[in-house]
C-alpha cells in the first residue's frame, strides 16, 4: 500500500500557461503524485527564500501523472502578491510544496450516478475525482458555473470525462443564465442521481446541501475556506461540523477536510462558534454575557 503520508519536497515548474481567468501550474513534485487522493490539496510557499511572505498558497489538484517522476497541476487565480509571484514563475523555477493534504472525498464501492458541481477554478477538484469513478463505472453529469464565460473552469474536460455537462453564467455568456444552484434540482431527477459531489465557494455549498438533504441523497462538499497553514497549526479555518456523535465540533478544514458531508456542516454558524459547540466558551454555553 502506498504511503499517504503528506511530504515536503522541492518542486520544479514543468509548464505555466493562462486558461480563460486563471493560471494553471504543472510542478514535478515527487512523492506527492503518488500519494494523492482526490480531493486533497497541496501548499506552496511564495515569494521565495528570503521573502516576507510567511505563510503558504493552498491549492486543489487538477490533474497527476507519473510523468517526470511525478507531476501535479493546479489551476488558481492571480488575486494578491503570492499568487502574482506564482504566476511569474517559468519552467525550471522552483518553489516548495507540501502535500498532499486534508481528507479526500469518499469513493463509492459499487457504481452509482454521480453529480460533479464546481463553480469557478474550484471546479478543478472534480476531474481527478472523475478520473476514479470513470475506473469504477459511475456515470458522471457535470454541473459548471463561473460568473463569466472565461470565470467557467474546464468545461471541455468535463464533456470528454462526463455523460452530461450543462454550463450556467451569471451574464449568460456560456450555457444558461444564472447559477450551478438553479441546475441541481433537474439534474439530479434527470440522472436519478445518488449522490452530489461540489466544489464551490460556501454559499453555493450551503444551497447544494440543502437541495441534496431535500432529495434524499448525500453531498460530498469540499470547502473553500481560507486556510493560512495548510496543516491544522493556525486554526484559521475552523467550522461548525456535527460529528458521528450528534456533537458539534469546531473542526478544522485543512486537516478534518476540506471534504465533509453536507448535511453535517452548520452552515448558517459558519464564521461562529455555536453555544452549544464541544469546548465553546461557558458564557456562550450559558448564554450569558461575556
Amino acid at each position: 500500500m502506498t504511503d499517504s503520508s503528506p511530504v515536503q519536497v522541492p518542486g520544479t515548474v514543468l509548464t505555466t500557461r493562462r486558461i480563460g481567468a486563471y493560471q494553471t501550474m504543472t510542478l514535478v513534485a515527487p512523492g506527492v503524485a503518488e500519494r494523492f487522493r482526490p480531493g486533497q490539496f497541496v501548499a506552496l510557499a511564495v515569494g521565495g527564500e528570503q521573502s516576507s511572505m510567511l505563510l503558504r498558497r493552498c491549492f486543489a489538484v487538477r490533474e497527476v501523472k507519473p510523468d517526470f517522476g511525478g507531476t501535479v497541476e493546479i489551476v488558481f487565480s492571480v488575486r494578491g502578491k503570492g499568487t502574482q509571484w506564482l504566476a511569474g514563475l517559468r519552467p525550471r523555477d522552483i518553489v516548495d510544496v507540501a502535500g498532499p493534504l486534508g481528507r479526500p472525498f469518499p469513493l463509492p464501492r459499487d457504481p452509482v450516478t454521480c453529480v460533479l458541481l464546481g463553480v469557478a477554478h474550484a471546479s478543478a477538484a472534480l476531474f481527478p475525482l472523475a478520473a476514479v469513478l470513470r475506473q469504477r463505472d459511475c456515470p458522471l453529469h457535470f454541473l459548471l458555473g463561473g460568473g463569466t464565460a472565461d470565470d467557467v473552469h474546464g468545461a471541455r474536460g468535463a464533456r470528454r470525462a462526463g455523460d452530461s455537462v450543462a454550463v450556467a453564467t451569471g451574464d449568460g455568456s456560456l450555457g444558461s443564465v444564472g447559477t450551478v444552484e438553479d441546475l441541481l434540482a433537474s439534474a439530479i431527477e434527470g440522472a436519478q442521481a445518488e449522490v452530489v459531489y461540489a466544489c464551490a465557494p460556501l454559499d453555493t455549498l450551503r444551497s447544494v446541501s440543502r437541495t441534496c438533504a431535500g432529495y434524499g441523497i448525500p453531498a460530498q462538499v469540499a470547502v473553500e475556506e481560507p486556510m493560512a497553514c495548510g496543516t491544522g497549526v493556525c486554526m484559521a479555518c475552523v467550522l461548525p461540523v456535527i460529528g458521528d456523535d450528534g456533537a458539534t465540533h469546531m473542526v478544522r478544514t485543512c486537516v478534518e477536510g476540506p471534504v465533509f458531508r453536507g448535511e453535517r456542516v452548520r452552515w448558517d454558524d459558519v464564521g461562529t462558534i455555536p453555544f452549544d459547540a464541544l469546548g465553546a466558551p461557558r458564557a456562550l454555553r450559558l448564554g450569558e454575557r461575556p
